[in-house]
């Protein structure tokens, strides 16, 4: 596949798939856009994989074959795949670490199986495994081994964002039947995963969010306090970090009612915000 229609493809899929760190990339310097392009489209294939496949072990077979791809790709065989031919150049390019990847994926095998999320320190594993690892590589790709001092912003923000996505994300995941709310902060509340499936219990249910909440809140302040260890050329990899404040507000907002109803903010709002936090350079 070429180089140009590998830069397509993997444009439009994160253009619909993840707006955030879409819109976010459009203050990259251009010559590293597509390459941020590469990872997050490596992200949204790994996180589509359950909606994808009838069964778990199918999914596994899924995340299988972008294992084999990666050990193809740090061979030097890259496969004729497009995600992966851009892939393969951000890896070049950040110096990005085959286990940080592979890591990725594993974590990722939570998602194939209906197995609640055992405690609150397990959802922040996950996290900075998938959310955290994803904002350290791309601060790498645009700003090489000087991002390596940003690591620990990477993970605090990551489990920020990432917590606050998830709780923005429950109406879809109880239709799947998925449950990444910690079962040690339900039971805190009286509540189970059925409690949350079924979305019984609504007051206890959302005393867990406004828990869920603070923490995530409580990582985002931890993470800016470490801002100063962040390269500005890195600022683009953070910058979907800064929406959300904004996010969580709208889940207070909606309380009990973000059970069912997916929680959102308009377009046009999420660019003005990207673009004041880029302004002032910060997250």
């Amino acid at each position: 596949m070429s180089k140009d229609a590998s830069e397509r493809h993997c444009f439009e899929l994160v253009k619909s798939a993840d707006k955030d760190r879409f819109l976010a990339s459009l203050f990259a310097p251009d010559a590293a856009r597509p390459l941020l392009h590469g990872l997050y489209a490596f992200n949204v294939e790994l996180a589509r994989i359950r909606e994808t496949v009838s069964e778990p072990m199918l999914g596994e077979v899924r995340q299988q074959w972008w294992r084999d791809a990666l050990d193809a790709i740090y061979a030097r065989e890259t496969p004729d795949h497009p995600v992966a031919q851009l892939l393969s150049r951000a890896i070049e390019k950040g110096h990005i670490p085959k286990h940080a990847l592979m890591n990725m994926i594993e974590a990722r095998r939570f998602d194939l199986y209906d197995d609640p999320m055992p405690s609150l320190n397990d959802l922040e594993g996950y996290l900075g495994e998938t959310s955290s690892a994803l904002i350290q590589m791309a601060a790498l790709v645009l700003a090489g081994d000087e991002a390596l001092g940003s690591a620990e912003a990477s993970g605090l923000a990551g489990v920020a964002y990432g917590l606050t996505g998830l709780m923005r994300a429950l109406p879809l995941h109880r239709a799947r039947g998925q449950c990444y709310m910690p079962k040690d902060v339900l039971a805190r509340f009286g509540v189970t995963s059925a409690h949350l499936m079924a979305a019984r219990e609504p007051a206890a249910l959302g005393l867990v969010l406004g828990e869920l909440r603070m923490q995530a809140t409580k990582r985002l302040a931890e993470a800016r306090a470490k801002a100063w260890l962040i390269p500005k050329a890195a600022l683009p990899a953070f910058l979907p970090v800064s929406l959300t404040e904004t996010y969580l507000a709208c889940l207070t907002k909606a309380g009990p009612i973000a059970l069912a109803k997916p929680v959102d903010i308009s377009q046009l709002r999420r660019q003005w915000r990207l673009y004041w936090q880029a302004r002032w350079d910060v997250f």
